[in-house]
């Protein structure tokens, strides 16, 4: 990021070998310490020039290029000062910084490093787990067009929120403010574009000075009844700072604010209860439904350097008290930018989870109180450089993110973009139904499984039948349906690239499974020279335990078989094994054992003839058990 983490205040320095600082470093410390790092380098790249220079210098300068976005620079001076420091956050940074640089070999080595000093890390374990990330998210495909806005200007501009016609950014080009050290460009305002029926914007406008004051202002959030508006400014307009104790520099945080619209203008403007001269609260984001505020903060009990955080907005105005969006979506890095669509949808950035470099474009959403896998936007959304400010109208595909990646205009500068994919999450939404009403079945458990045969969660069906999954694309599952009163049924599910996968499901009566004779059971398979109850055997037997259940007077025989393998006398007593275990599994959920007989029959009766030899799978069809009806009174 080359300016904007000063009005965020994302405070990345985190002075790694202050301790190491003396007299020829004082005035480089303070003007580092004062954010000023662009004269910060100057004078700790004189230091290398005179022969002065220690780790401790060849760290500060990363740290100064780091901060600027000066990704070259960056990584020279990290590979110096690592020479002789094992500091991990610094291996990451530098890792981040030849991931800018293209260099994603190199990248990966210095994450090998990391994942060896801070093992534990979410962004280490995260890694190790998935360390080709970077091709995946190169060949997922380009979902989206990108263009550079015709509005940008030679300074920093970001953001980009529709309201009542008009584009809101944030912007540097107000020359007549004052600059600031970070990169000596002016202090941030909001700025308004109307757009025109072709598309195109007309020139930007400086909101009111009610708005807008002497220091930074940030990104901008409206209310669905569009007469609230959430923005971000800096603390030192609530006389709220501290001072650094080595610079005597005045440190600022970010807060929240919000103004009510009166008449065709913004006024009455209030800071928020949740603010706090101890951390910032920045980058608000209006639910569509009004009633939830999410932000990004660094408060204490957070996972990372930022956070992201929800707070209900209550029926007065007020603010809740803020929630964290737990460690599935923060990690120890940075997460910021939330913004939540209109189909709550949660898009944000992070330099925390796996990405192409800097900060990334991630989303995710949440059903059942639980967030669904974080998944990256992928290319050309993100590049090697800073990504962020993503804002979508779900709508119409189209939006805008802002960025500082090369070829821009300025330092950072808003793109628009237009979706012509889905993303890579499919939802699947199972719907389950009584196949002789055709009506929807409220209550049944619906279970998902992945490739694998692993169970990855279960859900009920709510009063429409309905349970939803999030299922990454092109991924095969299994979706596993029971329901008391019903035939059990598994449905495989083809792995899809559409946004939805809707599955629908009929579960029979279990009644019908009851024939003259039989249970109209799928086969009990056994493993070869196994006798033990499997999964997909118990899946099958529990429906006989429902029907004699319902039925208390139906007395059910077991037959057990085995194939031709083995001796006739080996087979026997294998046979009787298994008849032995399905008897016991019935008896185990509670039916009576007078009910419920076994016999073993060996390789007797085959329901497939092997004499000249048999399959693999053939050879599965003999190794069975079956289910006879003694007696019963279900008529």
């Amino acid at each position: 990021m080359k300016n904007f983490n000063t009005i965020l205040l994302l405070t990345l320095m985190s002075g790694f070998c202050l301790t190491a600082q003396n007299k020829d470093t004082k005035k480089a410390d303070k003007q580092f310490a004062r954010y000023e790092f662009v004269k910060a380098a100057e004078n700790y790249n004189k230091l290398v020039e005179n022969g002065k220079a220690d780790a401790y210098v060849y760290g500060q300068l990363a740290e100064s290029y780091y901060n600027i976005f000066n990704t070259e620079a960056a990584e020279r001076w990290y590979a110096k000062a690592l020479e002789t420091s094992d500091n991990p956050e610094m291996v990451y940074r530098y890792s981040q910084m030849l991931k800018a640089n293209g260099k994603y070999d190199e990248s990966n080595q210095q994450m090998d490093r990391f994942a060896t000093l801070r093992p534990s890390d979410d962004r280490a374990t995260a890694y190790r787990k998935n360390p080709d990330y970077l091709p995946k998210i190169l060949e997922q495909g380009k979902k989206f067009n990108v263009q550079n806005a015709e509005f940008n200007s030679e300074q920093s501009d970001f953001g980009g929120t529709m309201n009542d016609g008009k584009l809101y950014i944030t912007s540097g080009r107000n020359d007549s403010r004052k600059t600031y050290g970070w990169n000596d460009q002016p202090f941030l305002d909001i700025y308004t574009i109307s757009k025109n029926t072709d598309g195109t914007f007309q020139e930007a406008e400086l909101a009111n000075n009610t708005i807008n004051t002497r220091y930074h202002e940030g990104l901008v959030s409206f209310t669905p009844d569009n007469k609230t508006m959430y923005f971000s400014r800096e603390s030192y307009y609530e006389k709220d700072f501290e001072k650094d104790s080595t610079s005597s520099a005045k440190i600022s945080q970010l807060y929240l604010f919000k103004a009510t619209k009166l008449g065709d203008d913004w006024d009455m403007v209030e800071s928020l209860a949740i603010n706090s001269e101890n951390y910032s609260v920045k980058n608000p984001s209006v639910s569509a439904d009004g009633k939830t505020l999410y932000f990004a903060s660094n408060m204490p009990g957070g996972f990372g350097e930022f956070d992201i955080y929800k707070a209900e907005i209550n029926a007065d105005g007020t603010i809740g008290e803020p929630v964290n969006l737990g460690q599935k979506v923060n990690t120890e890095g940075q997460e910021m930018f939330p913004y939540i669509s209109s189909n709550n949808t949660l898009y944000f950035s992070s330099t925390g989870h796996l990405g192409l470099g800097g900060l990334d474009v991630f989303y995710t959403k949440e059903i059942d109180g639980k967030m669904a896998p974080i998944r990256n936007v992928g290319i050309p959304i993100n590049s090697n450089a800073d990504d962020f400010a993503f804002i979508i109208d779900e709508e119409n595909d189209e939006g805008f993110v802002s960025s500082n990646r090369a070829g821009g205009k300025g330092s950072d500068d808003v793109y628009e973009f237009k979706k012509l994919q889905p993303l890579c999450d499919v939802l699947t939404i199972a719907t389950v139904l009584d196949d002789t009403t055709r009506e929807p079945l409220s209550g049944a458990t619906v279970s998902l499984f992945d490739a694998e045969g692993n169970k990855v969660v279960s859900k009920t069906t709510n009063e429409d039948g309905v349970a939803e999954f999030m299922v990454e694309c092109d991924e095969n599952s299994e979706l596993e349906v029971v329901m008391d009163g019903f035939d059990s049924k598994k449905v495989q599910v083809a792995g899809s690239n559409e946004e939805e996968n809707n599955v629908q499901i009929s579960l029979d009566p279990i009644e019908k499974l009851i024939l003259p004779e039989s249970i109209d059971l799928a086969p009990i398979f056994f493993e070869f020279d196994e006798s033990n109850i499997t999964a997909q055997a118990a899946f099958e037997l529990d429906k006989l335990v429902q029907i004699m259940t319902k039925y208390p007077d139906m007395v059910i025989n077991a037959t057990s078989h085995t194939d031709n393998r083995g001796s006739d006398s080996y087979n026997a007593a294998l046979s009787d094994r298994r008849a032995k275990t399905t008897v016991q599994y019935i008896i185990s959920k509670g039916i009576d054992e007078s009910r419920i007989s076994g016999e073993g029959k060996g390789e007797t009766e085959p329901k497939v003839n092997c004499s000249s030899g048999c399959t693999k799978e053939q050879h599965a069809e003999n190794r069975r058990s079956e289910f006879i009806i003694v007696s019963d009174t279900a008529e």
